[in-house]
């Protein structure tokens, strides 16, 4: 049997770009020609409600809230503006997808677009707002109209609708199937219904034999669910495999049977070789089944006799990541995703708006110590790199396939040899790409390395900070110091890169005075205008972190979840509640330190005491005013390492010879003068350093494919010359260094 694949990744994800798993699946497949079809069904969905025939039917529901009239004055007030509503919404929704930009004018008059509750704000944040241009204004206006829609459809419609999630709350920490499974059981709802119809389409016209489902997070899972419950009762003789991000992390101890009324394979870890194993397995003669040949299954859940078992019974290895294939986004409706503009946040912001095409430098993470992180499973202790040049192959393919040059690395940490690798091709290839990725604030993030990234294109990077104490960050053992965060943050800022700070809270053990610490050490980050953006997020135990394996090492006590009538069977298996033996309530200083963090970001309320953010009793800070201030003036090393890679990102300068003459003696001597992007300079030498100068800056430029070393440089130097290093520190080449004569 000839094998034809469906890859689907259910509602819902981005409104902006595709979530990649089943672009690298559907590549991968390419090359061991297995013909596969992929969608992206959130976002078809989202396009069939917001139209004006979706949102025709849609106010024509009658629920029995509207019935009654009991429902917010808000969406009485939206439902008497519908045809507003319906008016507008095929022009806004092509505004978003970047192909209505004459609408922005119209957006930002403020009388084009019906307004509900979520317009309330907007005086707010006209201060955050004021400079956006045009566009942007636009779209962020254009967002809380399709938020107000939203409002709607959650009150009158369904309850679990959202637009980068769909009834997240069955699949978060899900210790018991019951509640899932209870809700399947229920009739389709008003959503359900826009995605069967879809699916029924896609089924029908690629009539697969394989049916797989990507479900990266706990958003996704209630519609895979139901995905599945609709081709198992109408196309039972398709067998359904579920694999991804949440089965990765949560389903590794499944025993319930029932989920296997839904799915006939579950998949974990790394795709390839399990789905290739499934294929082999599926097309399986029965000739070979009557003859007892085992069917060879890899990292895979399945039923035999009524019963959950995990089959690993395959040799065949895992993939090198040089062997995987190139992202495939064929069949994506890559031209109709919508750039919204949700809140003020830069890093959030590059997230929901614009295209980005996904690819990973490195499988795994080449730190794999962090002790909040899931570092025993697979997608993080497995670290494999991606050689350099491949990276700039595929590249190049996925720029020539979607159109699109802008590129998100979805790294645990891209290492940092890897970015100087990657940049220095991109460079050599003249790729011109836009590119932002993952990060540690590791010392080897040099200011000239910084330099090197932003010329390839980097725009921006984010890293953890996680609890700005260092007791802490040993505790962590993230490998880094709050003063060394303070440097490499002042050496992407200083080189035009944006920085985002993953920041945490109630880290076990941590105390209010840490917290509070760690609040002004923030502050001062973005008071010294190293740091552009920030999320605070509350610390959660997982089951394969350190901190879950051996929580009693780490003064948590965890508190088993209470599984209901099937307490024999176990669903989600990740997040574990837990209770930390210092009894301070973490919860409270949420608020405090979000509000604040939003202010810091606009550059307002920096001069706040740190009381202000909170309306409860705080101890004073322990964190000198200047603790920053002075981790940013400590001096760099000056001395350069032999093994240092000497690169110029330059071009050839204009040569004039000229005589100095001093006191009766004179000199002759060389005048170079280069133009940047940006602006002419000159240096002056004598002639014979001038001319091996020239020479030199020929040989390292980033053109070439040899790479010179500084002690390759001094040993050429002082062939002809003395004391390399007194030049290398003279005027000409401290001028260089600041157009592009980098030592890396």
């Amino acid at each position: 049997m000839k094998p034809k694949l469906l890859l689907i990744t259910p509602p819902f994800t981005q409104l902006n770009t595709p979530y990649p798993a089943t672009a690298y699946i559907k590549g991968f497949l390419n090359t061991i020609s297995i013909e596969s079809v992929q969608a992206d069904l959130g976002i078809e969905v989202i396009l069939k409600l917001f139209s004006k025939e979706g949102l025709t039917d849609l106010f024509q529901v009658q629920t029995s809230k509207l019935q009654v009239g009991d429902i917010s004055d808000n969406s009485k007030r939206i439902f008497a503006l519908q045809e507003e509503y319906v008016k507008t919404i095929e022009s806004v929704i092509a505004f978003l997808q970047g192909k209505n930009p004459t609408l922005a004018l119209q957006i930002c008059q403020e009388d084009y677009l019906p307004e509900a509750s979520r317009f309330a704000s907007l005086e707010e944040l006209d201060w955050a707002f004021g400079l956006m241009g045009t566009q942007d204004k636009a779209k962020h206006l254009a967002t809380l109209y399709l938020e107000d829609i939203s409002d709607y459809i959650v009150e009158c419609i369904d309850a679990n609708f959202g637009f980068s999630r769909y009834a997240e709350r069955l699949g978060r920490s899900a210790n018991s199937f019951d509640e899932l499974y209870q809700a399947l059981q229920q009739e389709p709802t008003y959503i359900d219904n826009l995605l069967i119809s879809i699916l029924e389409e896609r089924i029908e016209s690629v009539q697969p034999n394989l049916f797989l489902i990507s479900v990266p997070f706990p958003g996704n899972l209630y519609s895979a669910f139901r995905s599945a419950q609709w081709v198992k009762a109408h196309y039972p003789e398709i067998k359904i495999s579920m694999g991804g991000g949440f089965p990765n992390t949560e389903l590794r101890s499944l025993s319930d049977a029932r989920v296997f009324e839904f799915f006939d394979f579950i998949t974990l870890d790394d795709g390839e070789a399990p789905i290739e194993e499934l294929i082999n397995a599926v097309r399986s003669s029965e000739v070979e089944m009557q003859c007892g040949v085992e069917k060879k299954y890899k990292r895979t859940f399945l039923l035999e006799d009524e019963k959950v078992v995990y089959k690993n019974n395959s040799t065949k290895p895992d993939y090198k990541q040089a062997q995987v294939g190139t992202p495939d986004y064929s069949d994506l409706l890559l031209d109709k995703y919508i750039s919204v503009i949700e809140i003020v946040n830069p890093m959030h912001r590059m997230w929901s708006d614009g295209r980005w095409n996904k690819l990973t430098m490195a499988h795994g993470c080449y730190w794999a110590k962090c002790t909040f992180c899931d570092i025993s499973l697979d997608y993080i202790k497995v670290y494999e790199p991606v050689a350099a040049n491949l990276l700039c192959d595929r590249i190049e393919e996925m720029v020539a396939q979607t159109g699109q040059t802008g590129f998100h690395f979805v790294d645990e940490a891209a290492p940092p040899a890897l970015m100087r690798a990657l940049a220095v091709e991109i460079l050599r290839r003249k790729i011109s790409i836009t590119w932002w990725t993952n990060i540690r604030f590791e010392k080897s993030f040099t200011a000239d390395l910084c330099l090197l990234l932003k010329a390839s294109g980097c725009i921006a990077v984010s890293g953890g900070l996680e609890v700005a104490s260092d007791r802490l960050l040993k505790l962590i053992d993230k490998g880094v110091t709050v003063e060394q965060v303070a440097k490499v943050t002042q050496h992407f800022t200083q080189a035009g890169i944006m920085v985002h700070a993953y920041l945490m809270y109630g880290y076990p053990t941590q105390t209010v005075q840490e917290t509070v610490d760690s609040l002004e050490m923030v502050r001062q980050l973005f008071e010294a205008g190293v740091l552009q953006s920030g999320f605070w997020h509350q610390f959660a135990m997982t089951a394969h972190s350190p901190v879950g394996l051996d929580p009693e090492a780490f003064g948590v006590i965890p508190i088993a979840p209470s599984l209901g009538k099937f307490k024999e069977a176990v669903f989600a298996n990740n997040d574990i509640d837990y209770k930390d033996k210092t009894g301070i309530n973490h919860d409270q200083f949420s608020f405090g330190l979000k509000k604040s963090l939003f202010n810091f970001m606009h550059g307002i309320c920096l001069d706040y005491e740190l009381q202000d953010w909170f309306d409860f009793k705080i101890p004073k800070t322990k964190i000198t005013a200047d603790f920053i201030e002075n981790a940013l003036t400590l001096d760099n090393e000056i001395t350069t390492k032999p093994t240092a890679k000497i690169v110029w990102l330059g071009g050839k300068p204009e040569v004039e010879y000229f005589t100095k003459s001093k006191k009766g003696r004179s000199w002759d001597m060389m005048r170079l003068t280069f133009h940047d992007k940006k602006e002419s300079f000159t240096v002056q030498t004598n002639k014979e350093e001038g001319e091996w100068l020239v020479g030199i800056l020929s040989r390292i430029s980033i053109a070439n494919n040899k790479v010179y070393t500084f002690q390759e440089l001094k040993n050429d130097f002082e062939k002809q010359f003395e004391d390399f290093e007194l030049f290398w520190y003279s005027k000409p080449i401290h001028i260089l260094r600041s157009y592009g004569l980098l030592t890396l």
